[in-house]
């Protein structure tokens, strides 16, 4: 799949070609950081930089929009098993974010596992009514962390070899 998102945007510039796949669902940084360094040749701060913005360029949209969109698709017979899927994965993961709410999702975006990150974590916050403003700062601290901790497992991995 990676190749085949790298193959549809390469018309673009490497940078900007970094940028939208750090902004894409499910691949975020965690996918745009190594690949920005091993197969682009980018520096680290580089990689970093264009990883993390790209990876918070979705959020603020997210927040404000994803309710509205999934009580309409809740609403039609073509997207209403889709919304119902969607609500069912951002409240299985906003249990702890209930809880802690601004440091459970920033805890939450920062660990570089599937299933977790921007997408995930805007759309849990979203769902439970977390304020928009700490959302956003949450979600852009935990995304430059998680940034940080792909970046050195990046770094870490070519030192090995």
């Amino acid at each position: 799949m990676q190749q085949a998102i790298i193959n549809f945007l390469a018309f673009l510039p490497d940078w900007l070609e970094i940028i939208v796949i750090s902004a894409i669902p499910v691949v975020e940084l965690r996918g745009a950081i190594p690949l920005a360094i091993l197969a682009y040749d980018m520096s680290y701060l580089q990689a970093y930089l264009l990883g993390v913005l790209g990876s918070i360029i979705p959020a603020p949209f997210i927040l404000m929009f994803i309710p509205a969109i999934l009580k309409w698709m809740s609403g039609t017979k073509i997207f209403g098993k889709m919304a119902s899927w969607i609500i069912a994965k951002g409240m299985k993961k906003s249990d702890k974010l209930t809880q802690y709410e601004f440091w459970g999702l920033f805890i939450f975006v920062a660990i570089p596992l599937p299933g977790t990150g921007v997408w995930t974590g805007c759309l849990a916050a979203s769902l439970i009514g977390l304020d928009f403003k700490h959302s956003m700062i949450s979600v852009t601290l935990g995304s430059a962390t998680a940034g940080i901790i792909v970046t050195a497992l990046v770094a870490g991995g070519l030192s090995l070899f």
